[in-house]
């Protein structure tokens, strides 16, 4: 391991909210140098979607600058949990996976996590290891070491309490499940998003109960989504997923708006604050535009997960399609038969729905309505209307949905 100085604290500590305690990783850090023992560093993975996107990447960035002052991470995928399913507090539970499915989602995790995690320096673990064979027995005697008043003290549950809200007692199993994957991994540092910090201290405590040291608790900015309101979900539709293609992912940042993106430069790309800094006085007094600033920012992004060539062949194209009003140059072909359009016309919102640029009739109105639909050169504001659709005709829906109209047969 390198000695340790300011200047590593300093890095590890760079972007993080909440610390117990600054003081105490300090102290861990020397130990582990003079020791020559690297930390293990736990993370938790919810194997309920295959898929990671930016928001996750904020989590795995931190993990990094451990693995590269010589710690290992211990990357903890939550399995069991997956097959029971997590009642979150919301109007519906998690739903449960099948073993099949947890491995299935679990493979394709690992696979992009690595593009960041260094493979040498990870542990992963499932914590159906030591969670499967235990016993009620064992249940009951871990649940002893929390109390309900420390349940509650959670902001969430407290609430619900108060408003007599319905809390199962499975929703406070979770939390103590978590804490009892610190123990049995003897972690020394658990990282987490803010809205898990009720969860790492409850780890400290249980650490302390089983005669461990108490792990460092660190938490993590939650990155808002492209609607600048929301942290980025997968559920709720504004994420940006790493396995995108270039393409996309380039587009969707461009749609973040300019405010947004000087927390994607600290909390996606890890610059440094002064370089950031630097960059808004520029766009504030106006020796660069805001336009360009992001365009090196969606750049970065693309190049981290699929190389600089495909992250200038992405700005090229966004440019000639948007600035220039052009048409891409993969514009996919949905295939039209006589039955779907008599006399070549078609009503506008089957014909959105047909070309997969709506998920729904609704859907397809609402864009119509707002609109963000073109034919051809012509715009369509009429829900109702009845579009001529030629064959090789454009359809155009919003920014980025682009579709052409063909035969049923080439």
């Amino acid at each position: 391991m390198n000695d340790f100085s300011n200047s590593d604290f300093d890095a590890l500590a760079a972007r993080s909210v909440d610390l117990h305690s600054a003081d105490e990783l300090r102290a861990r850090l020397e130990r582990a140098r003079k020791e020559n023992r690297p930390l293990r560093v736990k993370y938790g993975a919810d194997p309920s979607a295959p898929d990671i996107h930016l928001g996750h990447v904020v989590g795995l960035n931190k993990l990094r600058e451990f693995q590269d002052q010589g710690h290992t991470v211990v990357f903890i995928i939550g399995d069991f949990t997956g097959m029971i399913g997590d009642p979150s507090g919301k109007s519906q539970t998690r739903k449960a996976l099948s073993r099949e499915q947890i491995q299935a989602n679990a493979k394709t995790y690992q696979d992009q996590v690595f593009k960041i995690l260094d493979p040498a320096r990870t542990e992963v673990r499932f914590n159906s290891e030591w969670l499967s064979p235990m016993v009620f027995e064992d249940v009951i005697r871990l649940s002893a070491h929390v109390t309900v008043a420390q349940m509650l003290a959670r902001d969430d549950f407290g609430k619900r309490y108060a408003a007599q809200q319905p809390i199962s007692l499975v929703e406070f199993l979770y939390p103590l499940i978590q804490a009892y994957d610190s123990v049995v991994v003897q972690a020394d540092v658990e990282l987490g998003g803010t809205d898990q910090l009720f969860n790492l201290l409850l780890g400290r405590e249980l650490q302390k109960v089983f005669g461990q040291e108490p792990q460092i608790a660190m938490t993590l900015p939650l990155l808002e989504g492209l609607d600048g309101v929301n942290k980025m979900s997968k559920s709720l539709g504004n994420y940006i997923g790493v396995n995108e293609s270039p393409k996309e992912i380039f587009g969707k940042v461009m749609s973040i708006s300019d405010e947004l993106m000087w927390r994607y430069f600290s909390l996606v790309l890890c610059r440094p604050e002064a370089e950031i800094a630097a960059l808004r006085r520029d766009v504030q007094e106006g020796r660069r535009h805001p336009r360009q600033v992001k365009d090196e920012l969606a750049q970065a992004v693309v190049a981290r997960f699929h190389g600089a060539e495909a992250a200038k062949a992405a700005s090229e194209e966004f440019a000639r399609v948007f600035s220039q009003d052009q048409v891409p140059a993969d514009v996919p072909t949905v295939r039209l038969t006589p039955e779907d359009r008599p006399d070549r016309r078609m009503n506008i919102v089957a014909l959105l729905v047909k070309a997969g640029l709506a998920s729904s009739n609704s859907e397809a109105r609402r864009l119509v309505q707002q609109g963000a639909v073109r034919v051809g050169d012509a715009r369509v504001s009429d829900p109702k209307a009845a579009v001529e659709v030629p064959d090789g005709v454009v359809i155009r829906c919003g920014k980025r949905g682009f579709a052409r109209a063909g035969p049923a047969w080439d």
